[in-house]
């Protein structure tokens, strides 16, 4: 008697993350465009944030009536990025510490 397997599905913990990731490994590697799936308001936000700060160049959504896709132009600008996980909740007196803990420098990077 066959015995029915799980259908357990792998499921995305973090779309922003795995966007970050995505990025950051195209900007490694030296490429000039990179593809983002899927796409999300979360994401999108970010990469506006980004774009105003001149990490990245110009973006475009692809609707494939699914979750969508993102084409993120690279300006070659990107060091590292990357998400906290978990998601931590701060006050507004523990930023500066957050901020000369994970930032190089004073002058060096944006935390989110």
């Amino acid at each position: 008697p066959l015995v029915p397997q799980s259908s357990a599905k792998m499921v995305r913990i973090s779309v922003l993350g795995d966007a970050l990731k995505t990025m950051y490994n195209a900007e490694k590697r030296g490429k000039r465009q990179v593809l983002i799936r899927p796409a999300s308001k979360v994401v999108i936000k970010f990469l506006q944030l980004m774009m105003k700060h001149g990490y990245i160049g110009e973006f475009e959504y692809v609707d494939d009536h699914r979750a969508g896709k993102i084409v993120v132009e690279l300006n070659g600008r990107l060091n590292k990025c990357g998400v906290i996980s978990p998601r931590y909740d701060i006050s507004h007196t523990e930023v500066e510490a957050w901020v000369a803990r994970l930032l190089p420098s004073r002058q060096f990077g944006v935390i989110v």
